[in-house]
């Protein structure tokens, strides 16, 4: 039996390991879970270590409180200067993008998200990044890119490489909500668990994978993840030169967010 360690559990991320689980927590709850710059990096820092830990098999994404994650957070990332989104390159700061934190690995090891609540926007694509998702029946899901004037090529890849292509361009397109048992039936999500249940569900598969031999695990892992990121890297070389976190649209969107009212009228530009 592996001995239980973990992080200080007042962090914005924590991590906890018991017989071969992982356990990362967000830990954010009084917003949703939603991400700022620092929390993207200590996501890649938990990530790291669970990459190194020679205890951990398997690692299990969740949520502390009401959601796994309701995206960024919009007041710290969004609504940034002109001048600082052109020096980033994007909401984001330099060096806290949380696009690609599965595609940097040493080791290889299948990360599962248990999610619950909502999963939106960057948390759908956390989400959509891991190997495999288990999702309470309640949470929502959305890609919410498409309505702050973003685009949602990148979630249109992963969910595409995931199977699920009509289902895809729809969600896409419409930016529109849909449950659990809707992405079950289009092949997005793995398992829906019992209510409440996400994470035993998900630390139960954790540890069906982790019977097997590890380094043969970790090959599979290692092989999908490379394709996965390929499809992320051509939908974000169609997209990243359009820069749209430049346009009035995407101002517009993040300011009505904020404001708390209706966006609009849109441009086009």
């Amino acid at each position: 039996m592996n001995e239980a360690h973990a992080t200080e559990g007042d962090g914005i991320i924590t991590y906890a390991c018991v017989e071969g689980i992982a356990t990362i927590t967000f830990n954010r709850p009084h917003k949703l879970n939603a991400f700022d710059d620092d929390m993207a990096v200590a996501l890649a820092d938990a990530l790291r270590r669970f990459d190194i830990d020679p205890d951990a098999h398997v690692a299990v994404l969740c949520g502390q409180g009401r959601a796994f994650c309701s995206g960024a957070d919009v007041q710290k990332r969004q609504l940034r200067s002109e001048e600082e989104l052109r020096r980033h390159g994007g909401p984001q700061a330099w060096g806290a993008n949380a696009n690609e934190l599965l595609a940097r690995s040493v080791n290889w090891k299948p990360v599962i998200a248990a999610v619950h609540g909502y999963a939106l926007g960057l948390g759908f694509g956390i989400a959509l990044q891991s190997d495999l998702i288990v999702a309470d029946p309640d949470t929502q899901f959305q890609v919410t890119e498409t309505s702050r004037g973003l685009a949602a090529a990148r979630h249109w890849a992963l969910l595409k490489f995931r199977g699920s292509g009509s289902f895809a361009t729809k969600i896409t397109l419409t930016g529109r909500r849909f449950s659990a048992e809707e992405g079950f039936a289009a092949g997005v999500i793995d398992q829906v668990s019992a209510p409440g249940a996400h994470v035993e569900a998900a630390q139960a598969l954790g540890r069906e994978i982790a019977r097997n031999p590890p380094l043969s695990v970790r090959a599979t892992v290692r092989a999908r993840r490379w394709y996965m990121a390929q499809a992320e890297r051509e939908a974000l070389l169609q997209t990243d030169p359009l820069k749209l976190y430049l346009s009035e649209d995407f101002r517009e969107s993040a300011r009505a967010f904020a404001e708390k009212r209706t966006p609009g009228p849109f441009k086009g530009r």
